[in-house]
């Protein structure tokens, strides 16, 4: 993790206790296993008690893009995952992946029209519902989320 992607998150860096730091293979098979060493690292650091719902269902959508998106299923390719805590902001999830990225402007509401009957398409729509701050960088290779 980069100083600089720690700053637009608005964390302070003397305060940030990195916990966990994971690179896995682009398997969809590999997302159960990260998703609970991630929730086992935000019961331990205690900084967003009481948020794990939508910390689970925000880290499962974003690993599932990363996968399906980003790496285009390829398990050639790998995922990262950062979690760190600050104990006056909350929890920070870094996701990364190698992909070409995708317009975040661009992403149609899954609320209107004919996409409201669609079966995929609500992961990013999540995540900013359940999450108190979403950020994308690198053309969205990478989503910043945090939980207070």
């Amino acid at each position: 993790m980069t100083e600089d992607s720690v700053a637009r998150c608005e964390f302070e860096q003397d305060k940030l206790v990195l916990r966990l730091e994971l690179t896995f293979v682009a398997d969809t098979k590999a997302i159960t296993p990260v998703v609970d060493r991630v929730m086992e690292a935000a019961r331990e650091m205690s900084c967003a008690e009481g948020k794990e719902f939508e910390i689970e269902v925000s880290l499962r959508e974003a690993l599932v893009n990363a996968i399906k998106h980003g790496c285009r299923n390829d398990p050639s390719k790998e995922v990262q995952v950062t979690v760190c805590c600050d104990q006056s902001r909350g929890m920070l999830i870094i996701v990364r992946d190698p992909g070409p990225g995708f317009d975040v402007e661009s992403l149609q509401s899954p609320l209107m029209g004919e996409r409201i009957f669609a079966s995929h398409g609500r992961g990013i729509f999540l995540i900013n519902r359940l999450m108190d701050e979403v950020k994308f960088l690198g053309r969205g290779t990478e989503i910043h989320m945090v939980k207070r």
